[in-house]
């Protein structure tokens, strides 16, 4: 399960060649984050334009959601098999061509189904920029690229609203869509010249796991969404499919193993054996909450309780992708020599510290520009967590199944924002029905805090093979 320093060595490029397909990577993985924040802003204006019902406006985002989380576990193994720059290029064509269906959709049936068509091609690149990351880049390096590319995902998460709301507002809600398309071309183009193609291995998808992931994952993002109190049995069905999809991974394990059949499981299990992708995976899904969440409260103490208008609450958040954007080269260095378990829990607690501010300044009533000092320590703590995470998750996990491990990790992050999201309306909605507004904020962040205290203490069960190659060698 765990690679030597040199097992990568033929996929490894040059340090510029690197961050060259590092930054076409990049420009995939960020229109397909930024476009989960961003259309949010224009739902008002699509139910309004097509006099739709609350329901059916609220499948523009479920639609995206559901495509992007249910075939990740089956694009990541999809770039092990096909190849990971042939996937990445696919999906970032399938989501420019939906993002054009959804600027042209005449109605909102179409509107929701070019909206699966993009969750669609999101699902089939993001898997692949992290697996591709983790060969072109020597593991002494990993972290900082990786750190890149967590900030990029949280930056994109954070602008979505403001950028969302500016087009809308200047534009019309059809800007949201069209804005996508140059960054496309550009990630296309790019991508051709700069993402090396490399080795592929051969492997048979299991269709059966494919059946059983896709509906499991399915009812379980559809319940979480929808309400998990007003559809138990949903849930009940995901439980059962997912239940069962393990089972099948376990067998195809034990036929592997007895007869060396080249049919595979979806999720290999043997990731599970490796600590640091264990702990990793659970890391992501606390960040994944966070990221998606900690906007909702934020935003709404600025602007519903305070009074604080869209702009400048926008910018009194700020400083947390200013920050971040400003940390990370320094986190992802750090990331590559220091003990990833004092590095990642050290962010965690950080975030911890700024959460519990934000709930102080809630019950206070404190002065608005406490956000920006909270967002500060935000922007600081995730810094020191995204690359940190993400290389330590991924440094040991053997080439032939990078793609895997790389949609099983993807797959965590997406399905710990659906969580969160949930998680924290579920919050807000309280504070509203018991009439008082300030408590539904506060606790929306104690919920967050939970998640946090997750998150760190998976960190601490972290071990620093970097710093032990010897051992490395030994284990393989």
């Amino acid at each position: 399960m765990i690679d030597s320093p040199d097992t990568r060595s033929s996929d490894v490029l040059p340090a510029r060649d690197a961050w060259k397909a590092m930054f076409a990577l990049s420009l995939g993985f960020f229109v397909s984050v930024l476009d989960q924040s961003l259309v949010a802003v224009a739902l008002p204006g699509i139910q309004a334009d097509f006099a739709a019902g609350v329901l059916e406006t609220l499948w523009v985002s479920s639609a995206y959601l559901l495509a992007v989380v249910v075939p990740l576990l089956v694009t990541g193994r999809l770039g092990d098999v096909v190849g990971n720059k042939q996937m990445f290029l696919i999906g970032v064509s399938v989501f420019g061509l939906g993002a054009l269906a959804c600027a042209f959709a005449p109605s909102i049936g179409i509107l929701i189904a070019a909206r699966a068509v993009q969750g669609l091609g999101a699902a089939m690149q993001m898997p692949q920029t992290m697996a591709v990351i983790n060969r072109i880049f020597p593991r002494e390096r990993r972290g900082r690229a990786l750190g890149v590319w967590g900030v990029v995902g949280s930056v994109a998460a954070l602008t979505g609203p403001l950028l969302g709301g500016v087009l809308v507002e200047l534009f019309s809600w059809h800007a949201v869509f069209w804005i996508h398309v140059p960054v496309v071309v550009v990630a296309l183009l790019v991508g051709q010249r700069w993402i090396p193609r490399l080795p592929t291995f051969a492997r048979r998808i299991d269709i059966p796991s494919v059946l059983l992931s896709a509906a499991g994952l399915g009812m379980l993002v559809y319940g979480i969404q929808q309400g998990i109190a007003q559809h138990g049995s949903v849930m009940f069905g995901a439980v059962i499919a997912l239940a069962a999809f393990m089972l099948r991974q376990r067998a195809l394990e034990r036929k592997k193993d007895a007869s060396a059949m080249d049919q595979e499981p979806l999720v290999p299990l043997e990731l599970f054996s490796n600590r640091n992708y264990a702990a990793g995976t659970v890391g992501i899904v606390s960040m994944g909450f966070m990221a998606a969440a900690i906007m909702l409260p934020v935003m709404l103490w600025l602007q519903q309780i305070r009074g604080i208008g869209a702009g400048e609450a926008g910018l009194m958040v700020a400083p947390m992708a200013v920050i971040s954007l400003g940390l990370s080269p320094v986190a992802g260095i750090l990331a590559d020599k220091l003990d990833p378990r004092r590095l990642a829990s050290m962010g965690f607690i950080v975030l911890l510290a700024a959460t519990a501010g934000l709930v102080v300044a809630v019950r206070a009533d404190a002065a608005v520009g406490w956000v920006s000092v909270a967002a500060l320590g935000l922007g600081v703590g995730q810094s020191f967590i995204w690359g940190t995470n993400s290389a330590t998750a991924m440094r040991d996990v053997q080439p032939a199944l990078l793609g895997a491990a790389s949609g099983v990790y993807n797959l965590s992050r997406q399905v710990g924002a659906v969580i969160g999201v949930a998680g924290v309306s579920a919050a807000l909605q309280a504070g509203t029905v018991a009439g008082s507004p300030h408590a539904g904020v506060a606790g929306a962040f104690m919920v967050i805090a939970l998640a946090l205290v997750v998150g760190f203490v998976a960190s601490l069960f972290f071990r620093n093979t970097l710093a032990q190659p010897a051992a490395a060698k030994r284990a393989r």
